[in-house]
C-alpha cells in the first residue's frame, strides 16, 4: 500500500475512510485535565461507543481522536469503541500543552530525540495501553497503533526564548522528527487560534511538508473585520481544521459557516476539514447537548445557506480526509 491511514483496527486505503470529522475527543481517562475543567473526562466505554453508533447511524464512518500518549488517551478502549461501532478510529500519539501535565512528566524532562522515538514507536510497534489516567510510566505496547502526532502550544511564539516556550520548540521538533522518520501526518493545536506561524516554522525547519499538516482551532475566534488571519494561514498550503461548531461561548454558527464560505471563496476549499472537538458536555451519550452528529444533522444545512453546498461538504468531509491523514 503506497498511502495508507493508520486505524486502531488496522491499515487501509483512503478510499475506505468514509465521512470523517478530523478532531474528536471519545475516550478521556479521569487524571490533571479533569483537574482543570470536568467536562475532560469520557471514560465510559459504553457511554462512547453508544455516541459512535449514532454517528454511524447517521453516516459518520470515521474520526480522529485527538488526545495524545500520557494525558490520559485510553488506547485500548478506542480500539474497543472501534470495534463495537464500525467506526474507524485514527489514534494520536504526541503531547498537548503543558498545564496538562504534572512538573514530573516526561514531556518536560526528555530530550527531543528521546521523545521522537516515543511518538515514532506508537506509529510503527503499538501504543502504550491504559494506566490508572492515562499518564506515565510507558512499560507496556498494545496492539493498537497510533496514526497522527498530536501537537500543541499556548498560542505564544514557540521560537521564543522565554518562560516554557523552549519546551514547545522541543516537543514540535520532536514530533517533527517523528513525523519525518514515519511519514505520519502532524495535527496541531493553536490556542484561540494563535501561534500557527512559529508552529509553522519548527515543523517544516525540521522537514515536515505542508501537506503534512493539520492546524486545529483556527476557528475559536472568528473576526470578520480581518480575513487576513486566516488567508495567511491557508496560504501555507497546510489542512485546516475548523471545530468551534456548535460552541456557541465562542461564537454563532453562522460565523463559522461565513468563514468556512470566505476560504471556499478564496479557493482553499481543499485544505479544510471539520470537526466538533468534543468534551463531554458535548456528547449526547454523556449528558451533552449536542452529540456528535451535530454537523451531519444541524450544520450541514447552515453551511448549505451560506451557499456552501453538498460538493463542497464532500470534500471537507470524504475527499480532504484522504488526504490528510496518509502516511507519505
Amino acid at each position: 500500500m503506497a498511502d495508507f491511514i493508520r486505524t486502531v483496527t488496522g491499515d487501509i486505503s483512503p478510499l475506505e475512510l468514509g465521512y470523517c470529522q478530523c478532531h474528536e475527543h471519545l475516550l478521556l481517562a479521569k487524571g490533571k485535565s479533569y483537574t482543570i475543567d470536568p467536562s475532560l473526562c469520557m471514560d465510559d466505554e459504553k457511554k462512547s461507543a453508544d455516541e459512535l453508533l449514532s454517528y454511524y447511524a447517521a453516516g459518520g464512518r470515521a474520526l480522529v481522536d485527538a488526545q495524545p500518549v500520557g494525558c490520559g488517551r485510553m488506547a485500548d478502549g478506542l480500539r474497543r469503541i472501534s470495534e463495537a461501532s464500525g467506526v474507524k478510529i485514527i489514534a494520536s500519539t504526541g503531547f498537548h500543552k503543558l498545564l496538562f501535565y504534572p512538573e514530573d512528566h516526561v514531556v518536560y524532562h526528555s530530550s527531543a530525540e528521546e521523545l521522537a522515538e516515543l511518538f515514532a514507536g506508537e506509529l510503527t510497534l503499538g501504543m502504550f495501553v491504559d494506566h490508572v489516567n492515562g499518564e506515565a510510566p510507558f512499560t507496556e505496547r498494545g496492539a493498537a497503533k497510533a496514526g497522527i502526532i498530536k501537537t500543541a502550544s499556548d498560542g505564544r511564539d514557540i521560537t521564543s526564548g522565554e518562560d516554557v516556550l523552549p519546551i514547545y520548540r522541543k516537543l514540535f521538533t520532536a514530533a517533527a522528527m517523528a513525523a519525518v522518520k514515519t511519514g505520519a501526518p502532524v495535527i496541531t493545536h493553536l490556542e484561540m487560534g494563535d501561534g500557527a506561524d512559529s508552529q509553522f516554522r519548527v515543523l517544516t525547519e525540521n522537514g515536515v511538508p505542508a501537506n503534512q499538516i493539520i492546524m486545529s482551532h483556527l476557528d475559536r475566534v472568528v473576526d470578520r473585520t480581518d480575513p487576513n488571519r486566516y488567508l495567511r494561514v491557508a496560504e501555507s498550503g497546510v489542512f485546516l481544521q475548523f471545530d468551534t461548531i456548535g460552541r456557541f461561548k465562542y461564537h454563532s454558527d453562522e460565523d463559522e459557516a461565513w468563514l468556512i464560505a470566505m476560504l471556499c471563496e478564496h479557493g482553499f476549499a481543499d485544505q479544510i476539514l471539520i470537526g466538533l472537538d468534543t468534551t463531554n458536555k458535548r456528547l449526547r451519550s454523556y449528558g451533552g447537548a449536542l452529540g456528535l452528529t451535530y454537523i451531519l444533522d444541524t450544520f450541514r444545512n447552515t453551511l448549505a445557506a451560506h451557499g456552501v453546498g453538498d460538493d463542497l461538504f464532500a470534500r471537507f468531509t470524504l475527499k480532504n480526509p484522504q488526504r490528510a491523514l496518509c502516511f507519505h
